[in-house]
């Protein structure tokens, strides 16, 4: 069986990804068939079959044509997923892009199927997609759709050697007054190096990687990772036009409160 599908990220600003084929949320359901080739049936809402279908005449002039499948998916976030599987051609794209002008699809088309062909995409597109899907209305229909569609995995704030509630207690009284708002702390599902902890808006919860609990971990390493998603809750994302700001400089000013930052940091980048 010959098959060939993307693998790999869409890289914006903190935002939207191309997820893995077979990795979709299992909460997701399709919505709206947009097309089969080569015309629209009757009642479809949009019809991006010629949209794909140039894009691949573009990039491969010498291949047959396959055919091509195109459906928007609730998706629990903005996830988009191509697959070529003996010359047929499946799309599936995030309902959230239904409304999306015709220039970001030609855009999401380009950098879907150069994926896919493993082919750079160009600035241009990788901008425009950029900029439509990192407005600040995107990101609040992002949240919204991430809290009612996606399940979050919790297995709770005690772990083997630490305790997530005692450190974020002693955090917010040291740091924030004991003002900050407690969110879901939980241990993540596994001892994860590249994903060490994160703040879920959506979800209202903290997941920090079970690297961290364990006996030889400074216990003030873990504390400043818990620190540090603790600002994210102080210093929600702001977006500027189409860039969103993750790290402003007050949260950077007020990371460097933390009593051993500079310790901190320089173990976690031998992690």
């Amino acid at each position: 069986m010959n098959e060939r599908e993307t693998a790999a990220a869409v890289p914006a600003h903190g935002g939207a990804q191309l997820c893995l084929p077979g990795l979709e949320p299992a909460t997701g359901a399709m919505t709206n068939s947009v097309n089969t080739p080569p015309a629209a049936s009757p009642g479809r809402m949009r019809d991006l079959y010629p949209t794909f279908a140039a894009v691949h005449r573009e990039l491969k002039p010498r291949s047959p044509l396959p055919e091509i499948e195109i459906h928007f998916y609730a998706f629990a976030h903005l996830n988009h997923t191509i697959r070529l599987r003996d010359g047929r051609m499946r799309v599936r794209i995030s309902d959230l892009l239904q409304s999306a002008p015709e220039p970001v699809l030609e855009a999401l088309a380009q950098i879907l199927m150069r994926k896919l062909y493993r082919k750079p995409s160009a600035a241009r597109y990788l901008e425009r997609y950029r900029r439509y899907v990192n407005r600040r209305e995107m990101a609040a229909q992002i949240e919204i759709i991430r809290r009612h569609r996606g399940r979050k995995r919790l297995s709770g704030p005690r772990g083997k050697v630490y305790d997530l509630e005692e450190i974020y207690a002693e955090l917010n009284a040291a740091y924030f007054h004991g003002l900050l708002a407690r969110p879901q702390l939980s241990w993540g599902q596994v001892r994860s190096r590249h994903n060490l902890a994160h703040f879920d808006a959506a979800h209202n919860a903290i997941l920090v990687s079970r690297i961290f609990d364990h006996p030889k971990m400074p216990r003030r390493v873990l504390a400043f990772v818990l620190y540090h998603e603790m600002l994210h809750i102080k210093h929600p994302i702001r977006h500027e036009g189409a860039r969103r700001r993750i790290h402003p400089p007050e949260f950077q000013a007020d990371e460097r409160r933390f009593s051993h930052w500079r310790e901190a940091e320089a173990f976690l980048k031998k992690l």
